[in-house]
C-alpha cells in the first residue's frame, strides 16, 4: 500500500492538535479559543480523508479546499493563542511549522488537479 504524505501529516497534525486543546484546557483554563483550534485543526485531516474518496476531481479539489480553509484558520487561532501568551513563542512556531508545511502541500496538490482537471 503507497504511502500517502498528506494524510499522514495531516493525521499527526490532528494528534498535536489535541494534545494541545488537552492542555490549553487542563492547565491553562481556556476553553473558547481551545474549541475552536480543536474544530478546525482536526478538520484538516478529515476532509483530506473525504477527499480520498471522492465522487469526482470536482470533490476531490472541494474537499482539499475545505481542507486549506481550515489550515488558513487552524493559522490564525495559533498566532491569536501565541500573542495572547496562551502559547510560548516556541510551541506555537513549532505547530506554525507543521501547519505551513501541510498548507504548501494542500495548495500545491489542489492546483495541480485544476491544472490536470483543465486539460482534459
Amino acid at each position: 500500500m503507497r504511502e500517502n504524505v498528506l494524510l499522514d501529516k495531516s493525521f499527526k497534525f490532528a494528534i498535536r492538535i489535541v494534545n494541545l486543546y488537552r492542555y490549553l484546557c487542563d492547565d491553562k483554563k481556556e476553553f473558547v479559543l481551545s474549541k475552536q483550534l480543536l474544530r478546525c485543526g482536526t478538520s484538516i485531516g478529515a476532509n483530506i480523508n473525504e477527499a480520498q474518496d471522492a465522487q469526482s476531481k470536482k470533490d476531490f479539489i472541494s474537499k482539499l479546499s475545505i481542507s486549506l480553509k481550515e489550515a488558513r484558520e487552524t493559522k490564525y487561532w495559533i498566532e491569536l493563542l501565541k500573542e495572547t501568551d496562551y502559547l510560548t513563542i516556541k510551541e506555537a512556531d513549532s505547530l506554525l511549522n507543521d501547519l505551513i508545511e501541510l498548507i504548501k502541500l494542500l495548495v500545491s496538490i489542489v492546483k495541480s488537479t485544476k491544472e490536470n482537471n483543465a486539460k482534459k
